[in-house]
């Protein structure tokens, strides 16, 4: 049980790297993604509230698409989940909390047609989580390196949900315990410029622009 801010002990000066261009909430910019965690278990009044928060994501024709499959150290499933994982995942991963799997289904409730806009609404879900998470203290990591074909049979995915990504949720650890590579990462990453990718009418962008 954490009884305390998780992230207490190994806070990061977020200014250090990075600074909005306008005013914007600080969750915004206080979000990034860490890959230390201690190994600490979490409860579910400690992590059910991230999977709240994305409970109330927008979405087309207010469908909620988005599914979340989960696991726990305890759970039986642990071990699986940790094993969809890619081999350079699991080496930072493995201290996580949680596992997430996150789904869409790719047809609307209301009259079963095909929805564009599944993915791109799981997409508002994830992004809740992701900032309830942060905002809490907690490590929440998205991963799009993991098979998501095993995925789909070894957790009973049916016909009509599409696999989005997985996430590991954790307790914020200490970068030490990381590999050299990884180590000299844990720090958060910075953003383009907005005119990068945001303009006026048309499409046009300069691809070699603030990166």
């Amino acid at each position: 049980m954490v009884e305390s801010n998780p992230q207490a002990e190994f806070r990061t000066d977020i200014s250090e790297y990075r600074t909005p261009s306008y005013d914007i909430a600080p969750v915004f910019v206080n979000r990034w993604s860490p890959r230390a965690m201690t190994g600490e278990s979490l409860s579910e009044d400690e992590f059910m509230p991230l999977f709240e928060a994305a409970r109330w994501a927008p979405s087309a024709f207010n469908d909620q698409p988005w599914r979340f499959l989960y696991a726990t150290r305890e759970s039986n499933h642990w071990d699986t989940y940790l094993g969809l994982l890619s081999e350079g995942n699991r080496v930072w991963a493995k201290r996580a909390a949680v596992f997430a799997v996150i789904l869409s289904k790719t047809t609307f409730d209301h009259n079963g047609t095909p929805s564009r806009t599944h993915s791109f609404d799981s997409g508002a879900a994830w992004q809740n989580l992701a900032l309830e998470g942060s905002r809490r203290g907690l490590v929440v990591h998205g991963i799009g390196g993991f098979d998501y074909e095993r995925t789909e049979a070894t957790l009973s995915i049916p016909p009509g949900y599409a696999v989005e990504a997985m996430a590991a949720i954790g307790v914020r650890g200490s970068p030490d315990t990381l590999p050299t590579g990884l180590r000299e990462r844990e720090q958060p990453s910075d953003r383009k410029q907005l005119a990068a990718v945001v303009t006026d009418g048309e499409f046009d962008f300069a691809e070699s622009e603030g990166r």
